[in-house]
């Protein structure tokens, strides 16, 4: 069991109010302990999915999971850092497809010689991911068309601010209309064997309150992680866009790594639901209510991604997942695949030099 981590909540609350040392020391303390953080939550899912089935218990954990995403994002909105906000949301979706469901499949291909899934459940979150992609190469192509044309920079920034907020109502409301397809007038379509309710494991009770008491707490150690950002990331020489790239999202997924247990457990179609509704949610949900947030907040932020690395990043990602997803089975190599582009990618970053 990892619960000893827990220790490091009350650590970090010394460090924080008390003894203030470096802002790395810090960092990694709030880090280690939103990991056991982030295992009772996987917990609590599990024993929620075996009452409601992989579908509900999917989503669940995905909404809990992002409420870590979100609330680490609106503190690095709060405090101006717009870029690693961007970077953190683009980061987050790379490391769900790539990273979190590369390992799942990469561990329970291990266990088992073949894995199956739910076809139709995984082709329709994979026609969300193109959806996806294509919400994000928009309001690229949107600002490189301003750009080429020679409009001026002032106005490209008011254009872009003004398209990326009407684009988040959109993005929203495809959401709402995946919930409506998933929860109501199709969700027998995506169903599973699995999807029948078994006894065991903690009381709903008991999951939700755990849910619920988990999350408060991240937001807290989220607020203290993006304090130490800054400090962090000069101290080992990272630039705030690979932190927010790289290691925001690893951290802020920490949920959504229970989707390796799952698979374990040959229990694929939770791991899928874990991973690729979280993805889908981040994009459709998650950086629409940043945008609109930024705005009531004062600080406009819009969904351009600036650097092609990273567009591309994102693009190669979703196709990838896309094609790996849709034919209802899976192996270890696949989830290696995954791996492998996801630490190439982590490389190209670090390595990329940030203008100064």
């Amino acid at each position: 069991m990892i619960n000893w981590l827990l220790i490091f909540i009350p650590i970090t609350f010394g460090l924080e109010f008390f003894v203030h040392p470096s802002d790395t020391v810090i960092f990694i303390s709030a880090a280690l302990a939103i990991i056991p953080i982030a295992a009772n939550m996987g917990q609590a899912t599990e024993s929620l999915a075996s009452k409601t089935g992989p579908t509900i218990g999917g989503l669940l954990n995905a909404t809990f999971g992002n409420a870590t995403e979100l609330i680490i994002a609106f503190f690095a909105l709060q405090a101006g850092k717009t870029e690693v906000v961007k970077a953190s949301i683009t980061g987050s979706m790379i490391g769900n497809m790539l990273l979190v469901l590369g390992l799942a499949l990469f561990l329970g291909g291990l266990k088992y010689q073949r894995q199956f899934f739910n076809k139709e459940m995984a082709g329709s979150l994979a026609s969300l991911l193109l959806i996806v992609m294509i919400a994000f190469l928009v309001p690229a192509l949107f600002d490189f068309t301003e750009r080429s044309e020679g409009i001026a920079a002032s106005q490209v920034a008011l254009s872009d601010s003004r398209f990326s907020l009407a684009a988040s109502i959109v993005l929203i409301g495809l959401y709402v209309a995946n919930m409506i397809f998933s929860l109501v007038t199709h969700k027998d379509l995506i169903s599973t064997s699995d999807d029948a309710h078994e006894e065991g494991g903690w009381s709903m009770k008991r999951s939700f309150i755990t849910l619920i008491v988990c999350t408060l707490t991240v937001a807290w150690l989220s607020e203290v992680l993006v304090g130490a950002l800054e400090g962090f990331s000069s101290g080992l020489g990272l630039s705030e866009v690979f932190a927010g790239l790289i290691i925001i999202p690893i951290i802020g997924n920490a949920a959504e790594h229970s989707a390796s247990v799952f698979a374990v457990k040959n229990k694929l179609d939770l791991s899928i639901q874990i991973t690729l509704g979280a993805t889908i949610q981040i994009a459709l949900l998650v950086a629409p209510i940043l945008v609109i947030a930024s705005y009531l907040i004062g600080k406009p932020m819009d969904l351009v991604i600036h650097r092609p690395l990273e567009l591309m990043a994102l693009v190669g990602a979703t196709l990838i997942t896309a094609s790996v997803s849709r034919d209802g089975e899976s192996n270890w190599l696949e989830g290696a695949m995954l791996l492998g582009i996801y630490v190439l990618l982590a490389l190209a970053f670090y390595y990329l030099p940030v203008a100064t």
